[in-house]
């Protein structure tokens, strides 16, 4: 016997826009009777803009596909097979999309509450033509979190001259420091899960797990982009996520689905197919292995960056927490990742120095992630966006090389690795010709 929702069905209710305050709402409910809004605030220049000269077509296309997407961070609450679309009804096509959202992008919430796919939504659509709009913004919003990956694309883009504008989403009242000192001035979005609605529900036997925040954030920057007449979002993602940490059956269990290549292909199709062909969404980063991007980080950004930046999640991206000054708890798998692909290129006491001098392969408390980190003795992988097996066991071998056993020692044997880290893989054109040179 499968989990049994004490639910019908899960109903997407609504969505609106408001051009006199510049926010949006997206409203949900279990059986019109268990209800959830969610609230994201654009920035002044998106109020203006709104006000103003915005595609209101083009707009609500944007909206439909936050409204489909966000969905995931309440729907997970009480998981029913029947969803029901009072507005914004899908097609065809959309029904195959959601489909993939909310079975590859809910496999590890499913996974940590011993779900199957039995237990998941059967989307269907109707028969339609999709009727995409002709767009005539200009301009870059790049997002920008405060990690690795996000700075080295702001570098990159300022080295060769590419205007843009960084795009935070914050979800409490402050934003990384870090973000101050870029080329622009920074734009910020202000999204507001229902919490209160969320922790009655867990309080109430509510399920709770991770959802594609990747594709959630992606679709707010694409609002934002249309509601500044701009053209292209840039989002700072290299090759991830193709490795499965476990399976349900055949279904591979994947912490961060939206990060990966086909999730980006599947969401460029979406925005070019139902909201304009003359939008551009995708990484420009999305070529280089974890490794890479680290060495690039370190070559591009670290004297700017590298005491300032931060991509441990524990300590800085808690829901409604004070991130201001960012920092790494150095407990967590992100901090051990890093420290992995770090090693490599940064001095032993320069790179301790960011975890408050710890060396962090000498910590007990961190063997086991460790060594899920680099696939010894059946340690799962962690549950977190991470590097491949293979890449990390190279990063491993090649900061021993270069800075001695004495340096960088675990209390285990790692097995050799052949990964080749510069390796360059597909993606989109358009993105790739932001920062040729770099390829």
């Amino acid at each position: 016997m499968g989990y049994q929702s004490p639910y019908k069905a899960f109903i997407f209710e609504d969505y609106s826009f408001d051009k006199h305050t510049s926010v949006a709402k997206f409203h949900y409910s279990f059986d019109g009777i268990r209800h959830f809004t969610e609230t994201v605030e654009f920035s002044s220049d998106a109020l203006e803009s709104a006000q103003n000269s915005v595609n209101t077509q083009i707009l609500d296309e944007a909206l439909k596909l936050a409204f489909y997407v966000a969905g995931t961070s309440y729907f997970k609450a009480f998981p029913t097979r029947q969803v029901i679309f009072k507005t914004a009804e899908p097609d065809v096509w959309q029904a195959l999309f959601l489909q993939n959202v909310y079975t590859y992008g809910l496999s590890q919430f499913m996974f940590e509450n011993n779900l199957s796919l039995e237990d998941m939504p059967k989307f269907s659509g109707h028969e339609s033509e999709p009727n995409s709009s002709s767009y005539s913004g200009e301009g870059t919003i790049a997002l920008q979190s405060g990690g690795k990956d996000s700075l080295l694309l702001a570098s990159l883009l300022e080295e060769r001259g590419v205007a843009y504008k960084p795009l935070y989403i914050s979800s409490g009242e402050n934003h990384p420091a870090v973000l101050d000192s870029l080329a622009s001035s920074l734009d910020v979005a202000k999204r507001e899960l229902d919490i209160l609605a969320l922790n009655q529900a867990k309080a109430e036997g509510g399920l709770n797990g991770h959802v594609p925040v990747t594709y959630i954030v992606l679709s707010y920057a694409l609002i934002s982009t249309v509601l500044q007449n701009k053209k292209t979002v840039l989002v700072s993602i290299g090759v991830e996520g193709g490795e499965a940490h476990e399976h349900i059956g055949d279904l591979p269990v994947n912490h961060q689905w939206s990060k990966t290549w086909a999730a980006e292909q599947l969401l460029a199709r979406y925005v070019t197919t139902y909201i304009s062909s003359d939008l551009q969404i995708g990484s420009p980063l999305r070529g280089f292995s974890e490794l890479r991007v680290s060495e690039l980080f370190v070559e591009h950004a670290w004297k700017r960056f590298g005491h300032s930046f931060s991509s441990c999640n524990r300590a800085n991206y808690k829901q409604g927490e004070d991130n201001h000054e960012l920092k790494w708890c150095g407990e967590c798998p992100k901090c051990a990742n890093s420290y992995l692909l770090f090693a490599p290129f940064v001095e032993p006491n320069e790179l301790q120095g960011i975890f408050g001098g710890q060396v962090l392969f000498k910590k007990p408390s961190l063997t086991e992630t460790f060594k899920g980190l680099l696939g010894i003795d059946g340690v799962m992988k962690p549950f977190e966006c991470i590097g491949e097996v293979d890449e990390l066991r190279l990063a491993y071998h090649m900061a021993q090389i270069k800075y001695g056993d004495a340096a960088y020692q675990l209390p285990f044997d790692v097995p050799k690795s052949t990964f080749d880290y510069k390796k360059i893989q597909p993606m989109q054109t358009w993105a790739s010709e932001l920062i040729t040179t770099v390829y």
